[in-house]
């Protein structure tokens, strides 16, 4: 971790949310917390740093490792929502037409200063947050219900063609960078902290949209190398999962994809980079062990995360040097 530009305006702990560390004991020589304060960051004296995550549902302590990236690569690994398809819209919409339910009030709006707490994470932390700030009465399993009918509800009008328009965008340049990796043989993993019902209508849907001329990229599950997601939900006749109690900024996600997915293991991870553009990614990818680069149209630069990337970009374009071997550094 090193200092650029944002970390000088971390905030310094005197200890770890849970009180099991202190700045200045047992050789630990700071605590910092980014602008988001969704993580806390313990330095000790010997460099080596240990992360936590206050808001997670399960108590947890991460050592930051680093793999530094070196081209060419031989994996890339994608996120789904604002990298590689433009949704972030919908799914806020999704959480509001939730609380606007469970509330039984349908002029009820999200605000401005909701929005960091409403995109980027898992859905139970949206509905977390959004039950306790307007004091809902419901519990976890009511939201989540709520949630998924409003998912189904609209996902599928989508998916026959009667939906929002425009819900589920590739990001712009994404098909000729897919091609392009392709064309070099580099593996392609995707990565979402989203549920399996929330993500296969989206990628579906970006990849029809891609598809509208040639060359055709086909069935994305045939066209990625291996594709991940937060799990299923529970329901009549389906056992579901609760792969999302431990979704990014966990980085368990990461690390499976890479490991068991796409066969690469610790020692080569510095053959592969990430693709994000929340915050809860880029932690996720790091405290896997991968280096990651930056969407700048996310929320990574809001949470203080910009030290803790390799690169911030604009476009995809920009990155396909870099992961081809051709620049050592952007």
């Amino acid at each position: 971790m090193t200092a650029r530009n944002t970390i000088a305006e971390w905030k310094n702990l005197d200890c770890t949310y849970d009180g099991i560390f202190r700045a200045g004991r047992n050789g630990v020589k700071s605590i910092l917390s980014p602008l988001d304060g969704r993580s806390e960051f313990v330095v000790f004296q010997t460099g080596k740093i240990l992360v936590t995550l206050p808001n997670s549902a399960v108590p947890v302590y991460y050592p930051l490792i680093s793999h530094p990236f070196r081209g060419p690569a031989k994996a890339v690994l994608m996120d789904l929502d604002g990298t590689s398809i433009k949704s972030e819209g919908f799914w806020i919409g999704v959480i509001e037409q939730t609380v606007c339910a469970l509330m039984g009030n349908p002029s009820f709006r999200l605000s401005k200063e909701d929005i960091p707490f409403v995109s980027g994470f898992s859905v139970s932390e949206h509905l977390k947050y959004c039950i306790a700030k307007y004091r809902l009465d419901a519990d976890m399993e009511t939201a989540r219900k709520c949630y998924m009918d409003v998912v189904h509800r609209e996902t599928r009008e989508i998916l026959e063609g009667k939906g929002r328009e425009n819900a589920y965008m590739p990001a712009p340049g994404l098909k000729k960078f897919l091609q392009r990796l392709k064309e070099s043989h580099i593996k392609i993993g995707l990565v979402t902290s989203g549920l399996y019902e929330k993500a296969m209508p989206e990628i579906i849907s970006g990849f029809r949209e891609m598809d509208c001329r040639k060359p055709y990229l086909g069935d994305p599950m045939k066209f990625y190398d291996a594709v991940i997601t937060a799990g299923t939900s529970f329901g009549d006749g389906c056992a579901g999962t609760l792969g999302e109690l431990c979704a990014k900024p966990h980085p368990w996600l990461y690390r499976e994809i890479c490991e068991v997915g796409l066969g690469i293991h610790e020692e080569e991870f510095s053959s592969v980079i990430v693709l994000e553009d929340s915050a809860a990614g880029v932690l996720a990818a790091r405290l896997a062990g991968f280096d990651v680069i930056g969407m700048r149209d996310g929320n990574i630069e809001a949470a203080g995360l910009t030290d803790l990337v390799w690169s911030m970009e604009e476009r995809l374009e920009n990155i396909l040097p870099c992961i081809l071997g051709k620049e050592e550094r952007f």
